[in-house]
């Protein structure tokens, strides 16, 4: 896949292939025209988060591994027909109705990629890794290319209440910082009804940067930027 990254000569070979080049006290600055930012974003969508390991947590060794039907629909199910899982994600029903949330994804381009979230190797949570500059979430706030996004539910009720939320969500955005290298921001849209959910985002190191209405929910945007990663 071509790189959009130059090498030598990089202030030339990027003002040749993408626009005007302004440089003010030694510190160079490109300007893309609009038309070839979804060019440029495109051009690394989502590596699978099978091949991003494993991440110790003060609650056990927690990784993420590809949803696949065949072995998860019947768990999924069982997860989306709770009533507090209901509430917000409206996927209660038999199986073909969460099958066909992940066909979705797993039939589309790539842009979104569903988890299991496993701890001490148990499946107990459900994870949606997404480019949110590439979705329509995009339209709602000023998006940077590759910004990722992550949409979360703990599947065990006995899980819920006790901080792991927090911890989990601090753990996952670590992992799409450490290996989206492009990603400059992780983003969340939490139902602005949600209380437990948005607390366990600003726990986690996110920030609300407004609440935002979306077709199915008034949403609180969480931002977790790159640059204050260590600060919160």
């Amino acid at each position: 896949m071509p790189s959009t990254e130059t090498t030598a000569d990089p202030a030339g070979s990027a003002t040749r292939a993408f626009g005007s080049l302004r440089t003010i006290d030694e510190t160079i600055e490109l300007r893309f025209p609009v038309g070839r930012l979804p060019q440029l974003a495109e051009a690394d969508l989502l590596d699978s988060p099978a091949l991003w390991g494993r991440t110790d947590t003060p609650a056990g060794t927690f990784r993420l591994e590809p949803v696949r039907p065949d072995r998860d629909l019947g768990l999924l199910t069982g997860w989306m027909n709770d009533p507090e899982v209901d509430a917000y994600w409206e996927l209660a029903g038999p199986e073909a109705v969460t099958g066909a949330h992940l066909r979705a994804q797993l039939d589309g381009d790539g842009r979104s990629i569903p988890c299991l979230g496993l701890l001490d190797g148990t499946p107990m949570s459900y994870w949606e890794i997404y480019r949110a500059d590439l979705d329509p979430l995009s339209r709602s706030y000023p998006a940077r290319p590759h910004d990722t996004g992550i949409h979360l539910l703990i599947g065990d009720g006995t899980n819920r209440g006790r901080g792991l939320g927090t911890t989990l969500l601090r753990a996952v955005a670590d992992l799409v910082l450490d290996n989206r290298p492009r990603c400059t921001r992780v983003i969340a849209e939490p139902d602005i009804r949600n209380t437990p959910s948005v607390s366990a985002f600003l726990g986690s190191g996110f920030r609300c940067f407004a609440e935002i209405d979306l077709p199915e929910k008034r949403a609180a945007l969480m931002i977790r930027e790159r640059a204050l990663r260590n600060l919160l």
